[in-house]
């Protein structure tokens, strides 16, 4: 694949290479194991950072949490920052891939924004990638954070046009589209604040309640939520679509 992950514009280059393609395994077996231990140490310094902050987390610490020795831990990831912004770029990515498909969906405004909002809790409330997404970018260098907020942007402005779209078509109440996006993407995000592994909902459970309540305050007639409700199944083939490309993330990360 070269030195160039493919979700890097040419310019980006530089910023960060996230390539190990020379140090991975090509027997199958040991790239499965590879891969794997990949995804535990994204957990453990996922926890790391949210027990000691990310100023306060070393790589001696992700290497403790993540069961591996530091000079171990170079062979997957060469600093900090390369893991904070792969966790933050995918789970941009994610994002972005379940707003394209919703785009493309031939339903209503309510289905696909619902569809859009229980894929954004599910990403940031995911172990492996959300554990850090949260995090503030000004932790990244400014090249980097520019990249991300770019394409955050544009994640926004996608999420504000079908919200714009429900609005003209009648579906949604009249309003300012741009800032109820912005006060739904806070609600979403202010999640990994509260949200508790061992509470009494999973983060499933959470994602699929917030998009019927966040939907149903949007709805120009009341009794329309029925009209998005058998809806509900679609996020089950997105997360798979998700689920296999953020696979293909790590192998090549």
């Amino acid at each position: 694949m070269g030195t160039t992950p493919e979700c890097f514009p040419p310019s980006m280059a530089n910023i960060v290479t996230l390539d190990h393609t020379s140090k991975t395994p090509r027997n199958g077996r040991q790239r499965g194991r590879y891969l794997a231990r990949r995804l535990e140490i994204l957990r453990a310094a996922g926890r790391e950072f949210r027990t000691r902050g990310f100023g306060e987390t070393g790589m001696r610490d992700i290497a403790e949490a993540a069961a591996l020795s530091p000079a171990n831990l170079y062979n997957y990831f060469r600093g900090k920052q390369e893991i904070l912004f792969f966790c933050q770029d995918s789970s941009l990515d994610r994002m972005l891939t379940a707003l394209e498909k919703a785009r493309r969906a031939k339903t209503s405004a309510s289905a696909r924004l619902r569809v859009v909002i229980v894929l954004h809790l599910r990403c940031l409330l995911d172990e492996v990638e959300g554990s850090a997404a949260h995090l503030l970018t000004n932790a990244l260098a400014p090249r980097q954070q520019r990249y991300l907020v770019a394409k955050r942007d544009r994640y926004e402005l996608g999420v504000r046009s079908l919200i714009a779209w429900g609005m003209r078509t009648g579906e949604f109440v009249s309003g300012d589209a741009a800032l109820v996006a912005r006060a739904m993407l806070g609600a979403l995000n202010w999640s990994v604040q509260w949200f508790r592994r061992d509470g009494p909902m999973t983060a499933e459970e959470i994602a699929e309640k917030l998009g019927d309540y966040l939907i149903r305050g949007l709805l120009a007639k009341a009794g329309s939520l029925k009209q998005f409700a058998f809806e509900t199944g679609a996020p089950q083939v997105m997360r798979n679509s998700v689920s296999e490309q953020r696979r293909r993330r790590v192998a090549v990360g």
